[in-house]
């Protein structure tokens, strides 16, 4: 009888040959090995410029002649690893892909295969953006090399580094404030401006004695403090206090004439102690037109979501928010930026399921796009300032914060698209009710 070689054999080979070919045309090596392989067909060696770093991963190639993958969509696909294959990989010492070629189209697309994996996990899902097998993925293949326990070694930046932007913004601070003694509580006194007409709350109350930056003799605030105690002083003696507490005080001050600063603007919302963009009318979106970096930009602040099969239906009104912290580093006070994304019904009435909406716009969500968020929270803070240079302005400028440019930094090497999306948390985390975009 006549020996053959099957077409599954075939495919095989011309699968393990194309993604050698792969390897080698972004940058790194790949070795083969023999025929008694028993779940790793080859070892990619990371190099730089032609110059081998002795970082190696191992590969296992799964190829097809053509079809679609599971539940293979424009976006993306999953794929269910075997048993055996997973039993093998928990006792490698070095880290594992996967790699799916589809012969018909010609794709390539990878994973990691974590060797914590349990069996009950062990369906992979793909993205057909950021999964892609080409030179945009030789950042993360080479991070995959950078051991996981221990204080790790410097793997060196393989195609240039990139600039990075610091999500904090510099505050110029008023250069003077207001103290008093006062011999109302802030619950009471918080009361006491609300039964009146304009009450306003950019202040606090310490200890009996009220601090802003605002003369409290000029609004309704005169009728909780003494007036004959109201004192002008230099800010700087409270804001750079060594004291801890005192620090933290003023921290709180911050975020309370934050507050009434935007507050036109913006809704603070208490359980997730976040700001979020004011919708204007409800179920309407909303934009906010600013120059970016290089151009001028605009961005859907208000986002009403239609319903897929009524059009005419609105399931949910997305809302740029971020997080606060105000933050003393040296002598300088900073706003510390959390982008993220608050929902509502309608545009006024919170969700109450939240969690799901944002873990699903996370996802889509990369550096560039948490870059350009920083950027338009930076430029909506600053709208004042250039309104402000309008010389046919009359009236003075009541005293507020000011919000410097974000800093940016040097870094020898780009950020992994993959560290942006969510990572599988290895122990509980304390669950304070807030979603965040950074960790």
């Amino acid at each position: 009888m006549p020996k053959t070689i099957t077409s599954n054999q075939l495919l095989g080979e011309i699968g393990e040959t194309a993604v050698r070919l792969r390897f080698l045309k972004i940058g790194f090596q790949f070795d083969g090995r023999s025929r008694l392989e028993a779940g790793v067909d080859g070892i990619a060696e990371v190099m730089d410029k032609g110059r081998p770093l002795a970082r190696m991963i191992a590969v296992q190639v799964k190829a097809t002649d053509k079809g679609r993958y599971t539940s293979e969509t424009d976006a993306g696909f999953s794929y269910l690893m075997r048993p055996e294959d997973l039993a093998y990989w928990r006792g490698s010492n070095l880290p594992i892909i996967i790699v799916l070629y589809r012969q018909s189209d010609d794709t390539f697309f990878w994973k990691e295969v974590g060797t914590q994996i349990k069996d009950e996990e062990r369906r992979l899902q793909f993205d057909k953006r950021q999964d892609v097998l080409d030179s945009d993925a030789v950042e993360r293949l080479a991070a995959l090399t950078v051991p996981k326990a221990g204080f790790g070694y410097y793997v060196p930046p393989i195609g240039g580094g990139e600039e990075a932007l610091v999500n904090i913004l510099p505050i110029t601070l008023p250069t003077e404030m207001f103290v008093s003694s006062t011999p109302h509580t802030a619950k009471k006194a918080a009361s006491m401006l609300l039964d009146g007409d304009a009450p306003r709350f950019d202040w606090i109350i310490h200890g009996g004695t009220f601090w802003s930056f605002s003369d409290p003799r000029e609004s309704c605030c005169k009728d909780v403090v003494d007036l004959d105690q109201v004192e002008a002083i230099d800010t700087a003696s409270l804001a750079f206090h060594e004291d801890q507490d005192e620090q933290n005080n003023f921290a709180y001050l911050l975020r309370k004439a934050f507050d009434h600063q935007v507050r036109n603007e913006l809704r603070w919302n208490r359980d997730r102690k976040l700001f979020y963009m004011r919708a204007l009318a409800e179920n309407t979106s909303r934009s906010f037109f600013y120059e970016a970096s290089k151009k001028r930009a605009s961005t859907e602040v208000v986002n009403a979501v239609m319903n897929k099969a009524d059009k005419s239906k609105v399931d949910f009104v997305r809302h740029h928010a971020f997080v606060p912290r105000f933050e003393l580093l040296y002598d300088q006070w900073y706003l510390v930026i959390n982008p993220t994304y608050f929902f509502t019904t309608n545009g006024f009435i919170p969700h109450s399921y939240p969690a799901a909406l944002l873990a699903g716009k996370k996802r889509m969500d990369n550096s560039a796009s948490l870059r350009g968020q920083v950027v338009m929270w930076h430029r909506f803070l600053t709208q004042a300032d250039h309104e402000e240079s309008n010389l046919l302005r009359q009236k003075p400028a009541a005293p507020r914060l000011r919000f410097g440019e974000p800093p940016v930094v040097k870094l020898a090497t780009r950020v992994p698209e993959d560290v942006w999306g969510t990572q599988k948390k290895v122990a509980p985390e304390p669950d304070d009710g807030q979603e965040r975009m950074f960790g």
